[in-house]
């Protein structure tokens, strides 16, 4: 499989400067893209993960934190306020599946609701504590990292990920409905395949049920999603690159839209 050549984007380093951003999820794959990429635009950057931050890696601020809890979201919003004051940009990006795969009789309640938990609660948490800062300012932006699968379900192993993802979908439109008028902005980003820590795991734990080698899960899993016309996942950078110019300026009048970014995934206009 193709990996395509290496990407460099231009940017200019003093875009994001005096901005205030929150990342969650900001340790690996496309948190991690997006925290590099604002902290380059001049950015003043927190970010937050369940696990410890990695020794090669520099933010501004870390929070330690499972926001897939109500403790956890209050937590990293303490210390967020505290060493900040508030935020400017937040980028809802923590998500992902750890339910079992074998279709919808595998799935548990339990299983249900730590999925929806990550998927959805923890970004309407974390915008319900930083909406009353940024409407008292007249501005800021919220982005919220959705999935193609809110439109293509794979039943087998992320059926509880993709109904979360839809509501996450759904709810970012309403709440772009409500605060537009106010100053701020909200849209969707909706990655297809992106070759994340996160996928890796996923095609490792499809490869062992299957009794199969990863090239061939990963193929198989491309191949479930209709196929990818690039011929390739796409790269956290670019991911990255898409968020940077939605939470600019030069985004100003795109509100309460959703984008796709899949290699050309999802076959419908």
């Amino acid at each position: 499989m193709s990996k395509g050549p290496a990407i460099h984007f231009p940017f200019d380093p003093a875009e994001f400067a005096g901005k205030r951003a929150l990342v969650t999820g900001g340790t690996k794959g496309m948190g991690e893209a997006i925290v590099r990429r604002l902290a380059a635009g001049g950015a003043t950057v927190a970010t937050t993960a369940r696990s410890p931050l990695p020794e090669r890696q520099a933010v501004k601020l870390f929070v330690q934190a499972d926001i897939s809890t109500r403790a956890g979201v209050d937590g990293v919003v303490r210390e967020v306020v505290d060493r900040f004051g508030g935020v400017d940009i937040l980028v809802n990006n923590v998500g992902g599946s750890s339910a079992p795969s074998g279709g919808v009789l595998a799935l548990s309640d339990d299983d249900w609701q730590d999925t929806i938990n990550a998927n959805l609660l923890a970004a309407v948490r974390l915008d319900r504590a930083f909406l009353p800062g940024m409407l008292k300012q007249g501005s800021g932006v919220i982005i919220h990292i959705s999935s193609i699968q809110r439109r293509l379900p794979l039943f087998e192993a992320t059926l509880a990920y993709a109904a979360a993802k839809a509501a996450l979908t759904t709810y970012s439109k309403g709440l772009s409905k409500e605060v537009g008028p106010k100053g701020l902005r909200v849209n969707t980003v909706a990655p297809g395949y992106i070759e994340t820590t996160a996928a890796t795991r996923l095609v490792t734990r499809l490869a062992e049920n299957a009794g199969t080698t990863e090239d061939v899960a990963r193929r198989s899993l491309m191949a479930s999603l209709g196929g990818i016309p690039i011929g390739r996942p796409g790269r956290p950078e670019e991911v990255a690159e898409l968020v940077a110019f939605l939470v600019s300026d030069r985004a100003a009048s795109i509100h309460g839209s959703e984008y796709v970014i899949d290699g050309g995934t999802v076959p419908a206009v």
